[in-house]
């Protein structure tokens, strides 16, 4: 006779699950997420590591200040270009704007030597040059913001050439000069007026509505028309904040050379764009960090005076940061496939 008895089975230890290869799946699928997300901050710190041991010089105060000194201009323009990729543009005439910029501070200068004016002047040059963008491209129903930006960036570098006579124009006032070149215990004084962008622009994307708006134009746009949310405002908005904070780089520019010139903002446009997605923002949009932008415009800095340090030549470093601009990108590539991956797992376990 068979026993109908049920065979013994010894109970699981506490704690322990059954294997469950979704879950696994699901495990591995979010960490690479996860590393992907500090990738660029790793980096950073691995280049930093790297390069002390490789030239004593790198890390030495004098040379990190001078990193700092020269990183802060593409990292404020950079933080106004992450705002207009966070709603799926692209701004390609910052350069030519900051150049503009500077060019008419300097021709304010000659009327009048206050700072506060000069300064005045070249936020309301940049500003005017990104509503001239936001307008356009909302107004004029164009496809995409490449198209008029593009053209920008050719009109802003006419109109510097045309006004400073091909040349530079020398002379700043006292307080634009020690904000862009002089510096307090070894800390350049432009350090924190990147700073002091930085908090501005958290404030603005993370406590109020506007910010909200922004990463909703960016993530969804048809959707974020439906919940009536100011789909033209917001977007002009963005350009508007691109050109000043391509005003303000051109202060700090202007203060570090003692002069306003149309050649200032030679591929700026590319760093901004670059420091942007270098970083770990998506040209998708609606996803991204101010400190991003932060983080990839130091990582620009740090590359770039390293191969200066190392004696490496001035086309081979642009060859380079050609080559992290496409690390870049498939690795925002590779984000959004695991993040589609994710999604589908997770989906099959609540199924």
């Amino acid at each position: 006779m068979v026993s109908t008895k049920p065979i013994y089975a010894p109970p699981l230890a506490s704690g322990s699950k059954v294997p469950n290869e979704r879950e696994g799946r699901a495990y591995w699928l979010t960490i690479g997420l996860r590393l992907l997300g500090v990738g660029p901050i790793l980096i950073l710190l691995l280049l930093v590591i790297s390069l002390s041991i490789a030239s004593p010089v790198f890390f030495t105060t004098r040379n990190v200040a001078n990193i700092l000194s020269q990183t802060a201009v593409i990292a404020v323009v950079a933080m106004g270009q992450h705002l207009v990729i966070l709603t799926r543009g692209i701004d390609l005439s910052v350069g030519s704007n900051l150049a503009l910029a500077s060019v008419v501070g300097a021709i304010a200068f000659r009327f009048s030597d206050s700072a506060v004016l000069v300064i005045l002047a070249m936020l309301l040059s940049g500003a005017a040059v990104g509503a001239v963008n936001g307008l356009v491209y909302v107004f004029g129903r164009l496809p995409h913001p490449f198209i008029i930006t593009l053209a920008t960036l050719s009109i802003a570098k006419g109109l510097a050439l045309e006004l400073a006579q091909g040349r530079a124009m020398p002379g700043m006032p006292g307080f634009i000069k020690t904000l862009g070149g002089d510096s307090i215990l070894g800390v350049p004084y432009s350090l924190f007026v990147v700073l002091g962008v930085t908090v501005l622009m958290l404030i603005m994307a993370r406590t109020m509505v506007w910010g909200r708006w922004i990463y909703a134009v960016g993530g969804k746009p048809e959707a974020a028309v439906r919940m009536g949310i100011p789909l033209r405002a917001v977007l002009i908005s963005t350009y508007v904040i691109s050109g000043l904070c391509a005003g303000i780089g051109a202060v700090l520019l202007a203060g570090r050379t003692d002069a306003g010139s149309p050649l200032f903002g030679n591929l700026l446009e590319l760093d901004t764009i670059a420091a942007v997605i270098i970083g770990g923002a998506s040209f998708l949009g609606g996803r991204g960090h101010i400190g991003h932008a932060l983080v990839g415009a130091v990582m620009i800095g740090v590359i770039r005076n390293a191969l200066n340090l190392l004696n490496v030549d001035i086309f081979f470093q642009l060859i380079v940061i050609g080559v992290v601009i496409v690390l870049a990108v498939e690795s925002d590539v590779l984000r959004g496939y695991l993040e589609g991956r994710v999604r589908t797992v997770q989906a099959a376990r609540l199924q």
